[in-house]
């Protein structure tokens, strides 16, 4: 309803969070924030509204939107400007912790490639050549060693536009899914991919558990999310609302008030956020920005569509896109009022509302950026309205260091080992994953699995690791994102095989 009114490559976000009661419990969480300052190592999971790392320590997203793959250009926009190293160097000193990545199913197309990136002056150098899923590979590597997590958000099913269900005549349901499952085991093993965003922003005809399985999208959420956790079971699954429940309309995405009565149900537990959107003037008029009482009516209109998600303890809440080029006064203090129910860092720690501002890019017609139009100076004034809901960033996790760099020198063994799972087999095919654990005592950044099968078997295709086969022996090597495992660390790689039948063979691992 409202994205006729947008231009070209905006998204819609929105949403924030209740305040709570303050004293005791405000110093309380204080004290918290500060703990966290080396909180985000591993998977994460949820318990009540709280997201929790591997070591069980509380976590906040606060991050930012960095559209592209979604578009014609089949990439990150801004590269035509600036080398993408530089640009997360950049957010990650802004204070910003996370990267939501926007794509289209198009990306996952054989031999996509990337449009407009410049390779002028040595800039994206090590981009050149590769598909559009390669440079995003190398995206998510370089996030991870700036410690920088990742959700990937399935922004649109093809770079034409988005749709209001999360399936069209030219990309079905069942493509939608094997995508999701196949970016799932993509970088599976790797935790700077934290999670998924299934679909954004869906809208009317969508609905909330009206039970037509061609428009209910929450059912459609267990279906995609329980495919995605199949995959890979230690990541997040973020699901967006709708537009109208019950005869209340908002924001594309934006209403999540059937949770109340129709909760999403995953087969893997503690690893749901919902997640809403929300914005300003400057993206379309609402109700709310007219009454007289604006902006003390705000808090009951969040609380009423997504914040009592948090208030009530059900469930954390992503605030995934929220933005506006702040040129009224009635969008400067529309944000000032999000940013206060988000609720401050440094009063309430990672007890809080999660988030991604809309956007990084400059050129996001109805909001603009943090970045000017020059992709390099930054806006000031609008990254300054962030500063108190922002948070510590993470440790840099497997992809810390250049790909391929062992760590430097030192003490200690590398060493691995892997251990070989088969997941399914059907007679004619089976699929299987490996585990690669560093055995040793000192990070590596490589490592190599070798097995000879007793029988006919041949690889037909494998997801992160690369792999050559003579007769029956097989030898994969780490992709680019996940050679580095710490000491006690571990990776995996997977792949499908013909004929089915065949034993475990014996695994030999080797480590550089």
């Amino acid at each position: 309803m409202f994205r006729n009114m947008r231009r070209a490559v905006c998204a819609v976000i929105a949403a924030l969070l209740l305040p709570l009661a303050a004293g005791a419990q405000a110093a309380g969480a204080a004290a918290e924030a500060r703990a966290t300052a080396d909180a985000g190592a591993g998977y994460w999971h949820t318990s009540g509204r709280r997201i929790l790392d591997a070591a069980g320590q509380p976590v906040r997203i606060a991050g930012i939107n960095w559209f592209g793959f979604e578009t014609g250009n089949h990439v990150v926009h801004g590269l035509w400007a600036r080398d993408y190293k530089s640009m997360i160097d950049q957010m990650r000193s802004l204070g910003y912790n996370t990267l939501r990545l926007p794509f289209s199913d198009d990306i996952l197309k054989s031999g996509t490639m990337p449009d407009s990136i410049s390779f002028a002056d040595g800039k994206n150098a090590d981009l050149q050549g590769l598909t559009s899923l390669q440079v995003l590979d190398r995206i998510v590597a370089y996030a991870g060693q700036s410690g920088l997590k990742v959700v990937l958000d399935r922004h649109r099913p093809d770079a034409a536009g988005q749709s209001a269900l999360w399936y069209t005549s030219a990309v079905p349901e069942s493509t939608w899914i094997a995508n999701l499952r196949t970016l799932a085991g993509r970088y599976a093993g790797n935790p700077t991919v934290v999670g998924i965003d299934l679909h954004n922003e869906p809208h009317d005809p969508a609905c909330w558990g009206c039970g037509d399985t061609t428009r209910d999208w929450r059912l459609a959420a267990e279906r995609a999310g329980n495919a995605v956790l199949s995959v890979n079971p230690e990541l997040l699954v973020f699901v967006e609302g709708v537009q109208s429940f019950d005869g209340v309309s908002g924001w594309w995405g934006g209403n999540l008030m059937g949770v109340a009565q129709y909760p999403v149900r995953l087969d893997v537990p503690d690893r749901l956020v919902y997640s809403a959107h929300d914005y300003a003037t400057s993206v379309a008029q609402q109700s709310w920005f007219s009454d007289p009482s604006f902006p003390a009516n705000m808090p009951g209109i969040w609380d009423r569509y997504w914040g009592y998600i948090f208030k009530q303890d059900i469930a954390p809440v992503w605030l995934g896109e929220f933005g506006t080029t702040l040129q009224s006064t009635v969008d400067q203090r529309w944000l000032s009022a999000l940013v206060n129910y988000l609720r401050s860092t440094s009063a309430y720690g990672a007890d809080s509302f999660h988030w991604t501002f809309w956007s990084w890019n400059p050129n996001s017609g109805d909001t603009g950026g943090i970045l000017k139009d020059d992709w390099s100076t930054v806006d000031t004034v609008k990254d300054g309205y962030l500063t108190s809901i922002k948070a510590p960033g993470f440790t840099p996790g497997t992809g810390s260091g250049d790909p391929g760099d062992p760590g430097g020198p030192g003490d200690g063994t590398a060493a691995c080992t892997a251990a070989y799972t088969v997941g399914s087999d059907w007679g004619s095919g089976f699929n299987a994953e490996v585990k690669v654990t560093n055995s040793g005592t000192r990070a590596i950044g490589s490592w190599k699995v070798t097995w000879t099968w007793s029988g006919s078997q041949r690889v037909t295709n494998m997801w992160n690791a690369s792999y050559t086969q003579s007769g029956s022996t097989v030898t994969a090597v780490n992709a680019a994102h996940n050679g580095a495992v710490p000491a006690g660390g571990s990776t995996s790689f997977g792949f499908g095989g013909a004929p089915g039948g065949g034993g475990v063979p014996a695994l030999s691992c080797t480590a550089a």
